[in-house]
């Protein structure tokens, strides 16, 4: 008798659940129906703000169902109920930068979107699928800066019922990358969209290569006859949504490097020698592309600048690796190769267009192998002139496979500056005095080593 009566309340219950259903299915459908009366160009535009105001009073009621269920449904099986939850925007962060600006949705499960242009003005519009408009989404216009170089506006909200629109109103002709990331270390899944000029490679190469263009086919002369300046190309390690290394303070590599490399920058400019950065500002730059900057740049000598960590925080001291032609020179080498190397992963590479050619061939040939005895000079002037002004990891220049040191053509140094994850360490980091010792041991192995090269 009594299993008979709980079988009929849960069947009972089970049909309210069935008929709120429904009823908030139905209650939607009436919303966006009457919302694409009022819309004669949906297709082109986001909800309007007076929209915007009608759906979030209409949408209330629905909102109060959701919780009706899920408080009927006690053995939890309404998906309905926990859909907003489940599918919810964890965060969005939106690295603006002169090269290209990056926004980042995360989520806790892979996005699906559709993308399209339109003109006159210029927009980006982008769908996202299964999501629904929180106050994630609603801050993410607060995050543009007035001096994004391509973005004027962003708006968003809520298009249909499982779908947001976003729109980004642009400052000037772009060709969008979009894709998504696959969950790694600290990042759940990520929805990227990178905004770049369409003249970024004109303007860069414009910029970056107005002298050194001249002389790309010249005969080799020193800095004296042939009339041009030394060029030094600085790598300020990660960038963006990779942080590199973050010590207990919370000091984060990325900020570290970026601080040096434009203290040495200032230095090597007052020696007369042309110095121009991967990247100056915080957003990420793919390992390939910074290597192409500096062939790009014609440089001379490229330095990519970094911070160490180890799992103890007893580990401690300054390293040189140069590239390897037979494999890591130290276990440790290998591992802090392998470290560096994810930072693409981490960062956030687009593969199906960033892909490097020459980072993906055979590159150790007869020529590479005299580019890297020249890169051993510069380490082993560097070496020396660390130890002046702190301890040694390694009292030799360590080898391995670091990615952003391929370059055939171009003598390439990687300067682990210290231990962040040594607490003495990373406060000597974040001191600018240390960070200036730094530089400028960095300036003088340069300047050794370019005066006696001939370009």
């Amino acid at each position: 008798m009594f299993r008979k009566l709980a079988k009929f309340k849960k069947i009972n219950s089970i049909k309210r659940i069935g008929n709120l259903k429904n009823l908030i299915k139905n209650s939607w459908k009436k919303i966006f129906a009457n919302n694409k009366k009022h819309n004669n160009n949906n297709q082109n535009i986001a909800i309007s703000n007076s929209k915007r105001k009608h759906l979030k009073n209409t949408f209330l009621a629905p909102v109060v169902l959701l919780f009706a269920v899920k408080n009927l449904s006690s053995n939890g099986n309404s998906n309905l109920a926990i859909a907003a939850e489940k599918y919810n925007i964890l965060a969005v962060r939106i690295w603006p930068a002169e090269d290209y600006t990056r926004i980042t949705i995360e989520s806790n499960k892979k996005l699906s979107y559709n993308q399209f242009m339109l003109s006159n003005p210029d927009r980006l519009v982008v769908d996202v699928d299964d999501v629904y408009f929180d106050k994630v989404l609603k801050n993410m216009r607060n995050q543009i800066k007035h001096n994004d170089p391509y973005i004027k506006v962003l708006r968003a909200g809520q298009f249909t019922p499982t779908t947001v629109r976003i729109v980004i109103d642009l400052k000037q002709k772009i060709k969008p990358q979009l894709f998504t990331l696959q969950p790694i270390e600290n990042y759940k899944h990520r929805l990227v969209i990178d905004i770049y000029s369409l003249k970024s490679e004109k303007v860069y190469a414009e910029k970056n290569n107005s002298s050194s263009n001249k002389n790309k086919s010249a005969a080799v002369k020193t800095s004296k006859k042939s009339g041009r300046k030394l060029i030094v190309t600085l790598d300020p390690g990660h960038g963006g949504e990779d942080p590199g290394a973050i010590g207990a303070m919370g000091t984060k590599e990325k900020n570290v490097t970026l601080q040096i490399a434009k203290k040495l920058q200032t230095m090597l400019t007052k020696q007369n020698i042309k110095c121009f950065l991967t990247r100056d500002s915080d957003y990420f730059i793919p390992l390939g592309t910074r290597v192409t900057k500096s062939r790009k740049n014609n440089s001379d000598l490229f330095l990519s600048i970094h911070a160490d960590a180890w799992t103890k925080p007893e580990a401690k001291g300054s390293s040189v690796f140069i590239l390897s032609e037979k494999g890591a020179s130290s276990t440790l080498a290998k591992l802090m190769a392998k470290k560096e190397n994810q930072a693409d992963i981490i960062g956030g590479l687009n593969i199906n267009t960033n892909g490097d050619k020459f980072l993906t061939q055979t590159l150790l040939d007869l020529s590479q192998t005299g580019t890297i005895n020249e890169s051993n000079k510069v380490a082993n002037y560097l070496l020396n002139g660390l130890k002046s002004i702190n301890t040694l990891h390694k009292n030799n220049v360590e080898k391995a496979g670091f990615a952003v040191l391929k370059a055939p053509d171009i003598p390439s140094v990687l300067i682990e500056t210290a231990f962040i994850s040594n607490p003495l360490e990373e406060k000597n980091l974040r001191n600018a005095s240390f960070q200036e010792k730094l530089a400028k041991v960095m300036m003088n192995a340069s300047i050794k080593y370019l005066k006696n090269i001939k370009v």
